[in-house]
């Protein structure tokens, strides 16, 4: 691109004071009353401190106090008490089990809310109920609520932030709408995570890995004290199974909380088996709880080995659920399962040709992914399109790209400021692995190379993060609406 001229450079400047005062005006204007539309409510809620955007070194202590969301939602009138919840937290598997808790409990006949994180494509994703993302209308007025109480405590507690906002939000519509059940996912850690105000009827421990290290510390054992934080009183806690370090962390707080704590495999009955059934094709499948009154050979709606921990820790969420009168007919919950949306789970977005996305992040998630990928779809060569977070174990997953793709495209996410420069990426792949690498610097790019170096019966799968499955879905999509 050539350098701007003069005139064009104090254009340019003059441009730029007007936007600036245009953008100081809409916010006052923001600051209260009505969103002058949904994009308003968005780009306010966007302005917000954003742990999940920013650098872990740029993150201040003061982001995490669950002071100032309690504070938060008294000035809302405590929407969150009169809400029955069933809380998951954990490090891989999280949404997987959210979702396969959400589409049973729809079809046992229960509203469901669910709150998950992140989204791929639109915000409202993080709230749905009955399966859908609310209503603009209801998102907007909401945050409209909790603007308003955010502002009235910020001089005592300081700005609430992005995350805490739309967790206020759900609760908040969720009471308003009057749900049968919360299904809520942790963001980062649960001790200190803003959605830990709640009293659960269920808290579920997901598989633990080395993530967030800089926030939740460089160890499995510190890692699982801070996912152990949503243990509480009088609260069974199912886990999936997990390491021998993890498990002496969770036994300890479970006795410190005196939450009765339950592990799949051990105190909940738990086998799984792989098998290729006629008509379904190869897929895992699980027992869970004890002969006659658990749950037997039903089959994983989601594509993995790694799915079938995660589909018996929501199987053991609802047995533990039937114990509080709620009735939920086998028959009804494989029915839910088998509606089950993969939402960036090895999720096809295009047929020809062949993409599919999965916001695998950590190398133990790469490692499944694929392995689920060369288990459950037919093709010859398979192209990864790869973009991850700067803060991710990433030499740990390009090993993992070496073992199952015949070439990786190098590429970032647009919005996502934490995103790893391709070039560099490139780098340490080919200076340690043999696989054909190549950089390009947008997903739509690097989607249109895949898309002419395929043939066939090839794969294009992307993986990394879920900002670059968000933003391929998104241009796919896009793509399809103006055919």
């Amino acid at each position: 691109m050539s350098n701007l001229s003069p005139q064009e450079s104090g254009a340019a400047s003059a441009q730029q004071v007007i936007d600036k005062k245009t953008t100081r005006k809409k916010t006052k204007r923001d600051s209260r009353g009505a969103f002058v539309n949904h994009q308003a409510a968005v780009d306010f809620l966007d302005g917000r401190t954003n742990v999940e955007r920013l650098n872990p070194n740029k993150v201040q202590s003061e982001v995490w106090k669950l002071g100032r969301m309690r504070a938060l939602l008294k000035v809302l009138d405590n929407p969150h008490e009169g809400l029955e919840v069933v809380h998951i937290a954990g490090s891989k598997g999280k949404g997987s089990v959210c979702n396969m808790l959400e589409c049973t409990l729809e079809s046992c006949g229960y509203t469901t809310g669910i709150f998950t994180s992140p989204h791929l494509i639109d915000v409202r994703e993080r709230v749905r109920i009955a399966g859908t993302p609310i209503r603009e209308e209801l998102f907007d007025r909401a945050l409209e609520q909790c603007r308003d109480a955010a502002n009235a405590i910020e001089e005592e507690h300081g700005k609430a932030t992005y995350f805490e906002l739309i967790t206020a939000l759900s609760f908040l519509v969720f009471a308003q709408e009057a749900v049968d059940l919360v299904v809520l996912e942790t963001g980062i850690g649960g001790r200190l995570d803003c959605t830990n105000v709640v009293s659960p009827k269920v808290c579920g421990l997901t598989s633990i890995h080395l993530e967030h290290t800089q926030i939740l510390g460089d160890t499995l054992a510190s890692i699982a004290a801070e996912k152990a934080g949503i243990m509480k009183a009088g609260t069974v806690t199912i886990s999936a199974p997990q390491h021998d370090d993890v498990m002496a962390v969770f036994i300890e707080h479970a006795e410190k909380a005196q939450s009765t704590l339950k592990f799949l495999g051990d105190q909940v009955a738990y086998s799984r088996r792989f098998q290729s059934g006629v008509g379904r094709g190869p897929h895992a499948r699980v027992c869970v709880g004890a002969e006659h009154v658990g749950f037997e050979h039903i089959s994983v709606p989601l594509l993995g080995m790694h799915q079938a921990d995660n589909c018996a820790l929501a199987l053991a969420v609802l047995l533990e659920l039937r114990e509080h009168g709620f009735d939920l007919p086998e028959r009804m919950i494989t029915a839910g399962l088998e509606q089950i949306n993969r939402q960036g789970r090895l999720e096809q977005i295009m047929e020809s040709p062949r993409i599919y996305i999965d916001g695998a992040h950590t190398p133990e998630s790469i490692r499944e992914t694929l392995k689920a990928a060369g288990a459950h779809i037919n093709y010859d060569s398979l192209i990864v399109i790869f973009g991850c977070a700067s803060d991710k174990d990433v030499k740990g997953m390009l090993r993992e790209l070496e073992r199952g793709a015949d070439k990786v495209l190098f590429t970032k996410a647009a919005d996502n400021p934490r995103a790893m420069d391709p070039k560099e990426l490139l780098r340490m792949f080919s200076d340690k692995h043999t696989v054909m690498g190549e950089s390009k610097p947008s997903v739509k790019e690097a989607i249109n190379v895949a898309a002419t170096a395929v043939k066939g019966n090839d794969l294009i799968l992307l993986l990394g993060s879920f900002y670059i499955a968000g933003e391929a879905k998104s241009l796919i999509e896009a793509r399809k609406a103006k055919q």
